[in-house]
């Protein structure tokens, strides 16, 4: 159960001309540790938990497990969930043999848009689009644990 993501901001809408399909997500976390993530996470009408281990070095590489909860259990444990609550539409395009899952945020994160690509290795090729902008993948910064407590629209 590892993930390897690369992370980039996203510098056009364009992404939503490709988009096949876009989820509405609503997340918040019962820990926010950078070492450890406990998430809650409720996508259209499924929930989700998941926990997060630290990444390695690169920032690319952790930790996860994930199970679905009932829509009602998630909404309940959201509840408990620190402050800062995180509000997107989840945009997903496929490029090439890949999918890029383009996070469009709003409430106190509104105007930030990054995208997000799951590889089998740190090193395996990927095709990038127009659209993809700066490498962000080892900025804690765009974490969304990090962005439930220090939004976007606090940064200066």
């Amino acid at each position: 159960m590892v993930e390897i993501e690369r992370k980039f901001l996203v510098n056009s809408e364009d992404f939503k001309k490709e988009a096949l399909r876009k989820n509405h997500i609503a997340q918040g976390y019962l820990n926010s540790h950078p070492e450890r993530t406990v998430r809650v996470r409720i996508k259209g009408e499924v929930g989700f938990l998941t926990i997060k281990g630290k990444g390695n070095e690169t920032g690319m590489t952790r930790f996860e497990w994930e199970t679905e909860i009932a829509l009602a259990e998630a909404k309940n444990l959201i509840q408990l969930c620190e402050n800062g609550v995180i509000d997107k539409i989840r945009h997903e395009v496929e490029i090439g043999n890949h999918t890029y899952e383009v996070d469009e945020f709003f409430g106190d994160n509104e105007g930030l848009v990054i995208a997000e690509i799951e590889l089998k290795s740190e090193d395996e090729p990927f095709e990038k689009p127009n659209w993809l902008g700066q490498e962000v993948t080892n900025d804690e910064r765009y974490y969304n644990a990090y962005l439930s407590n220090n939004p976007f629209k606090n940064w200066k």
